[in-house]
């Protein structure tokens, strides 16, 4: 079951390249929260996490270029929100890569609370800049 589905009223950003790269985002997610959940092989996690994390740091380099481009006034604490989670991210593979941690319910609760969070606050209010 997914853990998380967009949703224009929730989720959408009225940026197409935004809303088309969290869809993709979310896909990422229910997959790694699904194999995490269902008792897959911990390689097979592994490398949904590392896929997972890979698309995030692109996303987030994506919407930080874009708004650098449109010298969004938001940006410094739209990049300190997603330094943040790059940073749990990151955490969380290294410990994951040395047998340290697992991918649990909680982790798949953490990330899409962090979601349903950020895209409403602070991904929409790029909207008007990015969309000039």
């Amino acid at each position: 079951m997914a853990l998380i589905t967009w949703n224009a009223e929730q989720h959408e950003t009225k940026v197409a390249f935004a809303d088309d790269e969290h869809k993709i985002l979310f896909g990422k997610l229910n997959k790694l929260y699904d194999l995490a959940t269902g008792g897959a092989e911990r390689n097979e996690v592994g490398q949904a996490l590392d896929d997972l994390i890979a698309y995030v740091v692109e996303h987030f380099a994506h919407e930080e270029k874009e708004m650098q481009a449109k010298n969004f006034s938001g940006y410094a604490a739209h990049k300190a929100e997603h330094d943040a989670l790059v940073g749990i991210c990151a955490d969380l593979q290294e410990k994951f890569g040395k047998g340290e941690a697992d991918v649990t319910e909680d982790t798949g609760a953490l990330v899409k609370n962090w979601l349903d969070s950020h895209i409403p606050t602070f991904d929409r209010a790029y909207e008007s800049t990015l969309n000039s």
